[in-house]
């Protein structure tokens, strides 16, 4: 599984990183979310699933 944040949506918002916060990471300019790694580990997808669909801004993509 891959994900990635669009910088354009992404609001700084937080709520991914706090879902998963070994998968996302928070700009220290404008707070706004990276994923850590494009290829989500195994036993991170459930947790990067749930952020990607708590993101109010529906920033977050995943590729199965």
């Amino acid at each position: 599984m891959k994900v990635s944040v669009d910088g354009t949506r992404c609001q700084g918002h937080t709520l991914c990183a706090m879902i998963a916060p070994d998968s996302f990471e928070l700009s220290d300019i404008d707070g706004t979310s990276s994923p850590v790694n494009e290829v989500v580990p195994p036993d991170q997808e459930e947790v990067v699933r749930e952020a990607a669909h708590s993101c109010p801004e529906q920033a977050i993509t995943i590729e199965e």
